[in-house]
């Protein structure tokens, strides 16, 4: 037996199907991720992952051993730092049209973001539904008018 609703119900199965398949390819694209950041005079060379962890370290030639330990290590930070910050940059353009509107994708990752922000302190809804989570009973008809 065929409903007046097969049609829609199947367009709003195959759109939800079709999101599904979106959403793992964004999550195979995030996960494949890596960004690697060479310092100058080719002192060292970082790889990091999607979410700025660190996958390698190399140093392609001998010009760290001219550098004293504190100089090496301040050469490492910044590359550290530098290939993170291209990795959140990269992941954030990916997820950012996902997202609600006012929320910055990097702010996000990097734990920065507000996210208090996207949803009002005060929701609308209608008075008699306020009516009722405020008093634990319905509203009177003559109090009732929706916002």
């Amino acid at each position: 037996m065929t409903t007046p609703y097969d049609d829609e119900i199947d367009d709003l199965l195959r759109d939800y199907q079709d999101q599904r398949a979106r959403l793992g390819d964004l999550q195979r694209s995030i996960n494949e991720v890596a960004v690697t950041v060479t310092a100058s005079r080719q002192v060292v060379r970082v790889t990091v992952g999607p979410q700025g962890q660190l996958l390698s370290v190399e140093f392609p030639t001998g010009a760290y051993r001219r550098l004293t330990p504190a100089e090496l290590a301040e050469v490492l930070m910044t590359t550290f730092g530098q290939a993170r910050d291209e990795a959140i940059a990269e992941v954030a353009s990916m997820v950012a049209g996902g997202l609600p509107e006012g929320l910055d994708a990097e702010e996000l990752l990097r734990g920065k973001a507000d996210l208090t922000g996207i949803l009002p302190e005060d929701p609308r809804m209608p008075a008699t539904v306020r009516s009722y989570v405020e008093t634990g009973r319905p509203a009177r008809a003559e109090d009732s008018h929706d916002e």
